[in-house]
């Protein structure tokens, strides 16, 4: 019994000398226990900008609409401001946002033209007959062909001329008693354009020529032919017109909006689509003074030298012209990526720093000038300042989803996540002449396959409004239509097919045939909506597609449509104003 006690008094004093070796310190716990809040106290939480549902560890796509998953800190609330959205430099990293500081700069306005290239107007002539006759034959008989002067370029049957051939054949034999009538007879042959060397082989052959052969004036082109083998030409009139093309005009459209910026003596930039990867430039000798009321542009006017006969009169030319603006040196210049607008108000996102890591906040900028891919502030933004240029809409979606005050939301509260009363037609209208596109939902392939003819159909009628062909439109609205009707509903699963539901009914609903070409006109700018949010959700084509804009369309409120080609073919106006119009985004 004693050896028993012993033995259990040994062993409670071993464990207990144990227990205390490898106890762990009170600081040391708390030290651990500091450690794993802090850790969990960083980590972020991913989920959807328009899914707000989903929550997941890890970076990733949305399980419902496939978009790229967006991190939001688990620890805002102990945020300095409660308006700041935090994000780790590996957040950022994975949402693709990027910033730059704000800095001082001359302001350089880009000014994007159109135009295309003409002959010279100062080297364009008429070919006419010097007398009257029957054309016995044309030997320029084609619109291109090439002439040279002194060639012969007809031959007529005159009878004046063979009268005047007989009294040159008199006062020859006549020239030593009345010289002066063979002086005269030459002369009037002369005044008919014979050359010197015409009027002596008459003399020197003795005979009386029926079918003169007419001599080109000019060299150059024929660019057109007035008349032909038979007719009876008077003298005066003209056989063909030639324009001599070693020097051409590249005439640009400047529109009203943009005549302030642009100056004879500018320096332009050109792109010819024939020559792919090749700048031409030129500068300005001439702008129109007065505004074509029926197009509204004034034509600028660059000469340049086609002594090669490379460019062809007709090619479309894209023209930019850096504008130099007189405004302060110092003017603060941010690219447009990094401006978010509504129409009314506009926004940044400053980057900012604290102890508990880097933050963004939203900051509202009065815009100046646009000078093409970047805006001038006016105020709002300050030499220094670090603002994200890439992945605003990122920011944005995460500054929603935590209640915060957003481009969206300007007074923070519950997120509009698109899928409530605020969304039109499957995307987010930021106002009249800007939309922004709604989410994208992942289709199948047969789903897709299924709504291109209703692209190619939109396209048909896009180009037939831009050629103001009403019976063209017509047909494509019933065309439209009727690939709308033959899509499978089938075909579209989940949430997708209530989506492809309100796009069939707004599109269905939104066309109808008219007499009248702007009715149809006026109908485009909705359908256009509606096709550009099914653009935005869908993406089913394989090829690039335009958003292109026209500020005046739409009564000057302005209206955006598709088009597969990056070159304007404005459907709201047609010939009357057929390259008005910008591109907006591209989607591919």
């Amino acid at each position: 019994m004693k050896n028993k006690l012993i033995l259990i008094t040994l062993t409670l004093f071993v464990g207990g000398l144990i227990g205390w070796l490898i106890k762990p310190s009170s600081n040391d716990a708390m030290k651990e226990e500091s450690t794993h809040l802090h850790e969990e106290s960083n980590d972020e939480i991913w989920t959807c900008s328009m899914h707000p549902q989903i929550r997941k560890n890890e970076p990733g796509d949305c399980p419902i609409c496939g978009m790229d998953l967006i991190p939001i800190s688990v620890n805002q609330d102990y945020e300095e401001s409660p308006d700041a959205i935090r994000m780790s430099p590996t957040a950022m990293q994975l949402a693709n946002i990027q910033t730059a500081i704000v800095s001082k700069g001359s302001a350089i306005k880009h000014i994007r033209l159109t135009g295309k290239i003409a002959p010279d107007e100062r080297a364009t002539y008429a070919q006419t007959s010097h007398i009257s006759g029957r054309i016995e034959q044309l030997i320029i008989n084609y619109t291109g062909e090439s002439v040279k002067k002194g060639q012969v370029v007809a031959a007529l049957y005159s009878p004046e001329l063979v009268t005047a051939q007989e009294e040159l054949f008199i006062a020859l034999k006549n020239s030593d008693s009345q010289p002066e009538l063979l002086r005269a007879s030459k002369e009037k042959l002369k005044n008919w354009k014979l050359t010197e060397d015409q009027i002596n082989e008459l003399i020197r052959s003795g005979k009386i020529i029926d079918q003169f052969p007419v001599l080109s004036d000019l060299n150059g082109f024929v660019t057109q032919i007035k008349a032909k083998r038979g007719d009876y030409i008077k003298q005066g009139e003209i056989f063909y017109e030639v324009a001599d093309l070693s020097k051409l005009w590249v005439l640009l459209d400047i529109y009203e909006r943009d005549l302030a910026w642009i100056n004879k003596g500018d320096q332009v930039n050109f792109e010819i689509k024939a020559f792919v990867n090749e700048t031409f430039t030129g500068k300005i000798n001439f702008i129109d003074p007065i505004i074509n009321p029926k197009t509204r542009v004034a034509k600028a006017r660059i000469e340049i030298d086609n002594s090669n006969l490379k460019l062809k009169p007709e090619m479309l030319v894209t023209a930019t012209i850096e504008s130099n603006l007189q405004l302060n040196e110092n003017a603060i210049i941010v690219p447009k990526s990094a401006v978010m607008w509504t129409g009314e108000r506009s926004v940044v996102y400053v980057k900012t720093s604290s102890v508990s890591g880097l933050h963004f906040l939203m900051r509202e900028v009065d815009l100046g000038v646009s000078l093409g891919e970047s805006y001038i502030i006016k105020n709002g933004l300050s030499e220094g300042d670090e603002i994200a240029v890439n992945g605003t809409f990122s920011i944005d979606a995460a500054a929603q989803l935590a209640g915060k005050r957003s481009m969206m939301n300007p007074e923070g509260g519950k997120m509009n996540t698109g899928h409530n009363h605020g969304q039109e037609g499957g995307s987010m209208i930021m106002d009249d002449s800007k939309e922004m596109e709604s989410e994208q939902t992942v289709l199948n392939t047969p789903a897709k396959t299924a709504l291109i003819p209703i692209y190619e159909n939109y396209f048909k009628l896009k180009d037939a409004l831009a050629e103001d062909n009403l019976l063209a439109a017509n047909q494509a609205i019933i065309d439209f239509k009727k690939s709308i009707k033959t899509v499978d509903m089938k075909l579209f699963k989940d949430e997708a097919h209530q989506v492809w539901m309100n796009f069939n009914q707004e599109l269905r609903s939104g066309l109808n045939e008219a007499k009248d070409i702007e009715h149809i006109r006026n109908s485009f700018v909705s359908v256009s909506k509606t096709m550009i949010g099914m653009n935005g959700t869908f993406q089913p084509m394989n090829y690039p597609i335009y958003i292109q804009h026209c500020p005046m369309a739409n009564n000057n409120k302005g209206a955006n449509w598709l088009s597969k080609e990056k070159e304007i073919m404005n459907p709201y106006f047609g010939s009357s104003m057929l390259n008005c119009g910008e591109i907006k985004k591209e989607s591919k």
